[in-house]
């Protein structure tokens, strides 16, 4: 079963369960039902899900690889907390490298590469409209990292990506439902705009903003 209850699909040759379980497994941990310091064993979890323990194992491994579970030796695995003060240090990292980044692309980039990602930001907006909590994350994640891509430091890319799994945060079904998402996922359209226009002060402002707003909505 899915975090919201429903049983996994047939995979029709074209995905594994073990990237079917782990879909689940992000899911549970972005609305909560999995919580942080709980450990869970992977029969249990199967259970849950409706499958056998290996896939469970497999996907709690490459979850353990992101930084969001830990192994316990003979009980399973422990959702990772992440303190206040750890969100405040990822943030300010954030904030240290993707501002001046994405404000140099103003001068590096073409318009036709900002004009590329709008069915991205649309996507993320319309995500965001149907409560689709982890469609939302990784179209929101496909265009950030988009976006610093374009600067063409790969590592930099990776050190972002990193930060973002480490920073997931929890309670975004509340967020969903009671519509504050939706307004969150609008500020990359605003941000695109700013680029195309190829306003420096405008872009520095919505990526502050951004991540400043983020930051706050997300921990509520």
């Amino acid at each position: 079963m899915t975090a919201d209850g429903s049983a996994l699909t047939p995979l029709g040759g074209r995905r594994r369960y073990r990237d079917q379980v782990g879909d689940a497994l992000r899911a549970a941990l972005i609305a909560g039902e999995l919580k942080p310091g709980e450990v869970y064993s992977a029969p249990a979890l199967a259970a849950r899900f409706g499958v056998s323990a290996t896939p469970v194992r497999e996907a709690m491994l490459d979850l353990v690889r992101e930084g969001l579970v830990d192994t316990m030796p003979n009980k399973g695995f422990r959702v990772t907390e992440v303190s206040e003060r750890q969100l405040d240090e990822y943030t300010q990292i954030r904030k240290l490298i993707e501002i001046p980044v994405v404000v140099g692309l103003i001068r590096t980039a073409d318009i036709e590469q900002f004009e590329a990602l709008r069915p991205q930001a649309d996507e993320i907006v319309r995500a965001a409209a149907k409560g689709d909590l982890i469609g939302y994350l990784e179209a929101d994640n496909r265009l950030h990292l988009a976006l610093l891509a374009m600067a063409g430091n790969e590592h930099l890319v990776a050190v972002v990506a990193d930060l973002r799994k480490r920073s997931r945060l929890f309670g975004l079904q509340e967020l969903a439902v009671a519509g504050r998402l939706e307004a969150s996922a609008r500020e990359h359209i605003s941000l695109l705009d700013a680029l195309i226009a190829g306003d420096e002060e405008a872009v520095r402002a919505c990526m502050e903003h951004h991540l400043s707003h983020v930051r706050t909505l997300w921990a509520s």
